[in-house]
């Protein structure tokens, strides 16, 4: 795709850890007419997923390889959100970013691995300007952090439904032109990626294990239908990005938790 210079500066920095395009794959899903998760699109572990989302980290603690790690909170606070927890179905997209299979068929992702990946995004988006940035939710629990999320490193946020046309059609009042577009799931922001296409920009996406990425530039691989987890991982980037702009990072998980 065409990229201005900026674009090419933000892909030049976190270029190792940028996720090639497979050769074939799906494109993302229809937009919803409704701002609501459609039965098509709704996993069919989704309820389990978000009891997991409410549970404790003590039945569940195995959720990275033996390696030693530097992460960003103790795996511990991960754990206690849900961060790991995956559904019952997985892509080959997200082969990678998945740990191990519970013995009740949900799919554990690998907190290490999600740890790095919120760190290059940081590195990422540290390139663009800040209000070049747009960070999109349709789903109800992403919707919160998101908007947090911009409001602590100075983006756009586009939650509740993606309008057609927001990023290619000049005429629409609510146009905008960003450099560079986050989006909560592929599946449920799925406009916004199509779009993000369209006018060639990079897209970044946390991903759950049923998810593809064939459009997605940069994967952050999470729980991406639980309050918790998606309330951490904006936390974690928000700071991330601060950090790296040389600001001091003053926001408090708190901050980005939900009350719905």
């Amino acid at each position: 795709m065409t990229e201005n210079d900026t674009t090419q500066e933000g892909l030049d920095a976190a270029d190792e850890e940028i996720d090639e395009e497979p050769a074939e794959g799906p494109g993302p899903a229809a937009e919803p007419d409704e701002d609501v998760e459609p039965a098509a699109e709704q996993p069919a572990d989704a309820d389990e997923a978000e009891a997991e989302d409410n549970a404790g980290p003590t039945l569940d603690d195995d959720v990275m390889s033996d390696e030693e790690a530097d992460l960003l909170i103790p795996v511990e606070d991960y754990l206690g959100a849900g961060v790991h927890i995956g559904t019952q179905q997985k892509t080959k997209d997200m082969e990678r970013f998945i740990h191990r299979v519970r013995t009740d068929g949900l799919y554990v992702l690998d907190v290490s691995k999600t740890d790095q990946r919120i760190r290059t995004a940081a590195d990422f988006l540290s390139n663009y300007d800040p209000e070049q940035i747009l960070v999109t939710s349709s789903r109800q629990y992403g919707r919160f952090p998101a908007e947090k999320f911009a409001e602590a490193v100075g983006a756009r946020a586009r939650t509740g439904r993606f309008i057609p046309g927001t990023l290619t059609n000049p005429k629409y009042d609510g146009y905008i032109e960003p450099d560079v577009v986050v989006v909560t799931d592929p599946i449920g922001d799925a406009q916004a990626v199509k779009e993000a296409i369209t006018v060639g920009i990079p897209v970044i996406a946390m991903c759950d294990s049923n998810n593809q990425v064939s459009n997605v530039d940069l994967v952050v691989p999470t729980n991406n239908k639980g309050r918790k987890a998606l309330s951490v991982v904006y936390w974690l980037l928000a700071n991330e990005v601060l950090d790296r702009r040389g600001a001091e990072p003053s926001y408090a998980l708190e901050d980005f938790e939900s009350t719905v």
